[in-house]
């Protein structure tokens, strides 16, 4: 929302300098985004042209002397037709930024002769499209002084943003009234009065809903015949022309003004062009429209039209039709203030990609209470510049808004935020805001004014209060202490996030926050694409499915880095992927990649031996070290095939805790997958689930156990075992630890061994086994037994046979 200040002193009597206003509308919320306090047109000044020769190289050319009321005249080479001496106009010297053509003005020559500034024309300062020639002023001004003060162009521009839940500031006057509670000044009498009519209005209105629901809530309607349609003033184009809006004509321009001056959007319609009278209805399949954006809109019986008998003139709420638009030959005109119904004209404008002023805040909601004011306001501007007579007005539909009574306990104000606000200051505040307390007890019955849509209960009395009160004024408190041992505050989630971040970002990584939704081919090679996760709106048509894997946006990313000369790239995410539209098919993941030579040991080419190229083995250890941050059980889970098709089929696995519990995958990816995700160069990659990993047992004290180091010898004995060579080695390792749970510290695999000595189809895994007793020492029958025990386990689970 923005407005400029003398704009908002049309509607508050104060006398606060710019930063008083700034720094008051944070206070109360109205956070200030950006301030233009015309400090780039202050350069610009009044100066006399002295002579105008013709330039000795160019006809179109003439060579100015001019006195810019610094002392010496300035030589300034001209183009203008209007270039004379003793012209009055606009001069920027050198080193000024000239706003119109996007230029920084520095001293130069133009056919061998050189200029020191330039003379302006309307457009170079944004104050019209005029540029035939320069700024003539006609009229004695003192040379030197400020041309932005003259022109009125140094009105600061104040930008605020605006959060939903506050429709009543999208008018100056409202932002006004605000600041006058808050103590800034004195809210303006901003009443109009009827401006009354003499003839009925010969154009009539029906609003025709059926038995659906009306999208229309009130519709107001006036002509005034025999205007006579210009420009508008030059105080109303340059309000319109600060805040960003292009004036079109008188007539239009008052539609805009009043929009932004009373946060109430109207519309008008040239009557000549109207055909029978208006119809507030539903569209019709197969309807179209031409809006005032030039393009044609095709409407539907989920879009509220206005239409007459030609057809739809206007996408009610939204956008005008171009066929009934005010022009300057528009003699009668219907002036229209409506109430829409706020979700409708939400739907339409999302529907048909219109965003507007009006729809901006038609679905936020406007005062209902000012409908019928609204269009007496537009009557009596209409009246001022472009003159005519107004007919009585036509009002349908119409029902007084229900006054909203809201219990109000002063006590909340204490008892949510801490301050002490006295009863009467409580009340007080609310008076200025508009709001009327009656009672006399603790609890007082608070009405709603119309204009405030978010007031529903008492803590949103309760804010409004400290917002003008100043929630500078609350005095920190600690939180009370309950007990003498803190509880955990995060959630096992949060601390499982927080970690499995650490850990990988310790492993050399760089965390990357891609977006949640992805192309839709990417979905369907990761698993995903169905119907129930495709956006009815994307951002953008290539951000078409919600994400089924992290593994998308990290190889794109990964390519990316790639192609600006970063190969070497590891890169992680910790966020949520989807499996269907239901809460209990979304999931909380981590997930990672390595490319190039970006494996745990450094990345490039180094005078001790190049870095090898990231593999599979690079990414089971990333994905079991995120899942021991997590608090996974790494000890006891298992490693099989089987993992997605974006995985190479003999270069990846599948984490698993127990035959059921899948904890991720990881593996090198399948050149194909990477052929359509367009990646290129060695890749690997992992993801795991984190809300999959158990959660731990609760321990009865939050003591650690004591540190328990065995007195006797460890032992290491080595085992090598022909199977057949579709065998994991991971059977081998988990048969040989589950021998004996107790003694079998470790198992690790140290050599394989693949050739015709052990027969077609058979391989030679070779493991070393740590035996620790915790005991007593043991004796060679105990080791015995032990090896016995490891070889049965081994040949009963994978048909292993010890290597002779």
């Amino acid at each position: 929302m923005k407005f400029t200040l003398s704009w908002l002193k049309d509607h508050l009597d104060t006398e606060a300098t710019l930063d008083e206003i700034v720094d008051a509308l944070n206070m109360i919320g109205l956070e200030v985004e950006e301030i233009d306090d015309k400090a780039a047109l202050k350069p610009f000044v009044i100066a006399r042209v002295l002579t105008a020769e013709q330039h000795p190289d160019a006809d179109r050319l003439r060579v100015l002397t001019v006195d810019t009321g610094s002392g010496e005249p300035v030589q300034v080479v001209c183009g203008a037709p209007n270039a004379r001496a003793g012209l009055i106009g606009a001069f920027a010297p050198p080193g000024t930024y000239i706003p119109g053509i996007d230029l920084m003005l520095a001293v130069g020559k133009i056919r061998g002769v050189e200029s020191h500034g330039m003379m302006c024309s309307e457009r170079e300062l944004q104050l019209s499209d005029e540029h035939e020639g320069i700024i003539d002023l006609q009229e004695e001004l003192e040379i030197g002084s400020s041309f932005a003060a003259y022109a009125g162009l140094d009105d600061p521009v104040i930008e605020i943003g605006l959060t939903p839940n506050r429709p009543d500031c999208t008018g100056v006057r409202g932002i006004a009234r605000d600041l006058a509670a808050y103590g800034l000044g004195t809210l303006k009498d901003g009443h109009t009065p009827p401006a009354g009519g003499t003839d009925p209005c010969p154009v009539g209105i029906s609003l025709e809903f059926g038995d659906t629901q009306p999208l229309c809530l009130g519709f107001a309607l006036r002509m005034v015949k025999g205007v006579k349609n210009g420009p508008s003033p030059q105080w109303m184009q340059k309000r319109l022309t600060a805040i960003g809006l292009r004036p079109i004509n008188a007539l239009v321009d008052i539609t805009n003004y009043v929009t932004f001056d009373r946060g109430r959007p109207l519309h008008v319609f040239d009557a000549g062009k109207v055909h029978g009278d208006l119809v507030v209805r539903r569209g019709r399949d197969g309807e179209k429209v031409l809006a005032l954006d030039e393009r044609e809109y095709e409407v539907n019986d989920g879009i509220c039209v206005i239409a007459d008998d030609r057809g739809v003139e206007s996408l009610a709420g939204v956008m005008g039709g171009e066929r009934s638009g005010c022009d300057d030959d528009t003699i009668d005109v219907l002036i229209e203030s409506a109430l829409w119904d706020p979700a409708n004209i939400a739907r339409t404008g999302r529907d048909l990609g219109i965003i507007t002023d009006a729809r901006y805040r038609f679905e936020r909601g406007v005062d209902p209470a000012y409908m019928a004011e609204g269009m007496e306001l537009a009557t009596k501007l209409v009246l001022q510049l472009c003159g005519g007579v107004p007919s009585q007005p036509v009002i349908t539909g119409y029902a007084e808004p229900e006054e909203k009574i809201v219990a109000f306990p002063v006590s909340e104000v204490k008892r949510l935020t801490g301050a002490n606000v006295p009863r009467e200051e409580a009340l007080s505040i609310l008076a200025r805001l508009g709001f009327e307390a009656e009672g006399e007890g603790e609890t007082v019955n608070v009405t709603v004014p119309t204009w405030r849509p978010d007031i529903d209960g008492k803590a949103d009395l309760v804010e409004e209060v400290m917002r003008i009160y100043g929630v500078n004024r609350i005095d920190p408190q600690p939180l009370p202490r309950n007990t003498h041992i803190n509880e955990r505050i995060l959630t096992t989630m949060q601390i499982r996030t927080r970690s499995v971040r650490r850990a990988l970002a310790a492993r050399g990584m760089q965390e990357a926050v891609n977006w949640s939704f992805i192309p839709a081919d990417q979905a369907e090679l990761f698993g995903g694409g169905g119907e129930a996760l495709k956006l009815a709106n994307p951002i953008a048509a290539d951000m078409s499915d919600m994400r089924p894997s992290l593994l998308p946006g990290l190889l794109a990313g990964a390519q990316r880095n790639a192609d600006r000369g970063h190969g070497d790239t590891a890169l992680f995410e910790v966020s949520d992927i989807y499996e269907d539209d239901t809460y209990a098919g979304q999931h909380r993941q981590a997930a990672g990649v390595r490319r190039g030579t970006a494996g745990l040991e450094g990345s490039g080419r180094h005078w001790n031996g190049a870095a090898a190229s990231v593999g599979v083995f690079d990414a089971k250890a990333d994905a079991l070290a995120a899942l021991e941050a997590c608090g996974a059980p790494v000890a006891r889970v298992q490693i099989e095939a089987g993992a997605p098709d974006w995985y190479h089929p003999g270069r990846s696995g599948v984490i698993k805790l127990g035959p059921k519990v899948v904890l991720g995958t990881f593996g090198e990816f399948h050149p194909k997958a990477l052929d359509r995700m367009g990646v290129d160069g060695p890749v690997c990659g992992f993801e795991i689930r984190i809300d999959a990993v158990p959660e731990p047992k609760r321990k009865a004290t939050r003591t650690k156990t004591p540190l328990e180091i065995s007195p006797f010898q460890a032992l290491k004995r080595d085992f090598a075992f022909v199977v057949d060579a579709d065998v994991a080695a991971a059977q081998i390792v988990t048969s040989v630890a589950g021998a004996d749970k107790k003694l079998i510290a470790d198992v690790r695999v140290f050599d394989l061994f693949e050739g015709p000595s052990l027969g077609d189809g058979k391989k030679s895994v070779a493991v070393e086994v740590d035996i620790q007793p915790t005991d007593r020492t043991l004796t060679d029958a105990d080791l015995e037994a032990l090896a016995a025990r490891i070889v049965e386990n081994v040949s009963k689970k994978t048909g292993g046979v010890l290597r002779g």
